[in-house]
């Protein structure tokens, strides 16, 4: 059982779209894994989620960008002597291939998958609260309709083309995530806040609580500072308030 609630916040832009995309990712791998109607449509929404965020920025670009930072920072540390120098080239060379597998990806990512006439259908009926019903669309509810093997072979089909991007995603966000070690810290009346170095910007705030705690923290910021709220969940109508007690928690600040 997990004692610990983990908190996270990107303090970037680039970050914050690629934990949109990891959450997506592992929705639809959740329910591509069902076997009900539901579970398909709710598999099918995600995949849209995912095509909508790629119409709307060059990802491929972005990702091969910081994979080759994240390369050129860790290979820096080759001359640590506290650096465990078989990991740190299994991921260089982790590194290095997911850039590669980006690079030799022709045209955008995805695009060949809502230039089909049934993901155009679902996408401009899908803005409707119920818009794809039977009758809305009437080729979705067909396929809905097949067989538990024809929509599995379907849907491996059409995330294939992101396979590589989610490899890259889960890559960084991996790296990022163990840039640091936790520093305990307490929020006097459930309050912290901290400036942050600007010549080592800091991608990602991780914040850990006991499970335990019946608050959960409110995080805000941005590049220059950032501040984290303990708030109480409200019962009633009234909004949460931030609690009176000191709060002691684990901060990670992230960076690569």
């Amino acid at each position: 059982m997990n004692t610990q609630t983990t908190y996270e916040f990107p303090l970037n832009e680039r970050i914050r779209v690629f934990m949109r995309l990891e959450q997506l990712f592992k929705q639809l791998s959740h329910f591509m894994a069902g076997i009900s109607v539901f579970d398909k449509r709710a598999a099918i929404e995600s995949l849209l989620d995912i095509l909508t965020i790629f119409s709307r920025s060059d990802l491929k670009s972005e990702l091969i960008k910081e994979l080759d930072r994240h390369a050129k920072v860790l290979g820096q540390l080759s001359d640590n002597h506290d650096v465990d120098n078989t990991k740190l080239q299994e991921i260089l060379d982790q590194l290095t291939q997911a850039s590669r597998n980006l690079y030799k990806a022709s045209g955008k990512v995805g695009s060949s998958l809502m230039e089909s006439g049934l993901f155009q259908s679902i996408s401009q009926r899908n803005a409707i609260p119920g818009g794809s019903c039977s009758f809305d669309l009437p080729a979705f509810h067909y396929w809905l309709e097949q067989d538990q093997a024809t929509q599995q072979k379907d849907l491996e089909q059409w995330i294939l083309p992101f396979t590589d991007t989610r490899n890259a995603i889960d890559l960084i966000l991996g790296c990022l995530r163990q840039s640091n070690v936790p520093r305990p810290e307490i929020a006097q009346a459930g309050f912290f806040q901290l400036a942050l170095d600007k010549a080592h910007p800091v991608q990602l705030i991780r914040v850990c609580v006991p499970s335990s705690l019946q608050c959960f923290a409110e995080i805000s910021g941005g590049k220059h500072r950032f501040s984290i709220r303990f708030m109480e969940p409200s019962s009633d109508e009234n909004r949460p308030t931030q609690v009176k007690d000191d709060i002691a928690f684990t901060l990670t600040r992230c960076a690569v």
